[in-house]
């Protein structure tokens, strides 16, 4: 299986054998249940779905209730497909857990970063600011300043960095280190920091 769907629980450290502390993260790693396989045949190209969550039924549409019922399976919050190569051993409603990960292996980790509503220059671009308050400045201390030329172009270039909506968006984290695989407890243990609040949906890709 190529990755898994999970939560993030939040972070703590390890102390290695030669008595560093290593910061890390725990992941609620599945379990999965796998909602579709794609064929060639059928879809053009070889994939496999994973459902992960449990989700009211109520709050299901009827188009995705029966997708769940042909898995036989219950409603799912999360799914996520993964291009897989050889889709003939998946079965519809298989599971998928954390034992499908090795210790000291390397993992990549995608989230949805922390949004941080509307920012300006300094903190969506790392922007120095003016610096000095002398020789006249005021209130313009985090400020953009020049944006462009004046009657050539007559325009500003697109792309210019410019305040604006920061976090939010689609982050993969790569070659972090699988530090233990907690098999009961489905968590997966991984060096570092990944993006995301607590609780938010993350995949972790082999």
């Amino acid at each position: 299986m190529p990755g898994i769907i999970g939560k993030k629980i939040g972070m703590t450290s390890l102390f290695t054998p030669d008595g560093k502390s290593v910061a890390c993260t725990l992941i609620q790693a599945g379990p999965c249940v796998v909602t579709q396989v794609k064929t060639q045949e059928t879809d053009g190209y070889t994939a496999v779905q994973l459902g992960y969550g449990e989700k009211k039924v109520k709050r299901t549409s009827k188009a995705l209730a029966g997708h769940f019922a042909k898995a036989n399976t219950t409603a799912k919050k999360k799914l996520v497909e993964f291009r897989e190569d050889d889709v003939a051993s998946y079965t519809l409603g298989a599971e998928v857990n954390v034992s499908i990960f090795d210790e000291g292996e390397f993992v990549d980790v995608v989230g949805t970063s922390k949004g941080k509503g509307f920012q300006g220059v300094v903190k969506r671009h790392n922007f120095a600011g003016v610096g000095g308050q002398t020789h006249g400045q005021h209130n313009r201390a985090r400020h953009p300043g020049s944006i462009g030329a004046c009657s050539w172009p007559s325009r500003v270039f697109k792309g210019m960095r410019m305040a604006g909506r920061t976090g939010g968006e689609r982050v993969k984290i790569e070659n972090l280190r699988v530090l233990r695989v907690l098999a009961e407890q489905n968590v997966l243990v991984v060096s570092g920091s990944i993006p995301g609040a607590k609780n938010s949906f993350i995949v972790v890709e082999k």
